[in-house]
């Protein structure tokens, strides 16, 4: 099971050291570097309810069964924290991502302490459908 935290491992021994604008900025920096996601996918069906922001979730079954996930959102920081979910459950088998503590590996990174409530609230939500979608999936 260690290698579901392994994806974040890396990035959190990064940002354990970094003062709370550098966090920001990495947060940043990995929204910037996901997937583009086309703005015809960006609906009301790919909606992430609950989130201050506006963020969009669409999945993708792979030809070998995995799933993946595009995902965007109108707010850096926020597309920052949808970047870090995903690297927990991007291209596993849905049953994998079931099994998977999405909440264990974000824990480290405290991001209710390091962000406004408001920023965080949506990330409950935002997990939940990964999961639903998995489950349907599996």
């Amino acid at each position: 099971m260690s290698d579901t935290v392994s994806p974040l491992a890396d990035l959190y021994e990064e940002y354990e050291f970094l003062d709370a604008d550098d966090r920001y900025r990495l947060l940043i920096d990995l929204g910037k570097a996901l997937e583009p996601m086309p703005d015809a996918l960006k609906t009301d069906a790919t909606l992430v309810r609950g989130c201050s922001a506006a963020v969009w979730v669409y999945p993708t079954l792979l030809d070998d069964g995995r799933l993946h996930f595009l995902a965007d959102s109108n707010a850096a920081i926020t597309k920052g924290i949808i970047a870090l979910v995903l690297q927990t459950v991007q291209d596993r088998l849905p049953a994998e991502i079931g099994a998977v503590d999405i909440e264990g590996a974000l824990a480290p990174f405290d991001l209710r302490n390091q962000l406004s409530s408001n920023r965080t609230q949506g990330i409950p939500n935002m997990i939940a459908l990964i999961r639903q979608t998995a489950a349907r999936y599996a």
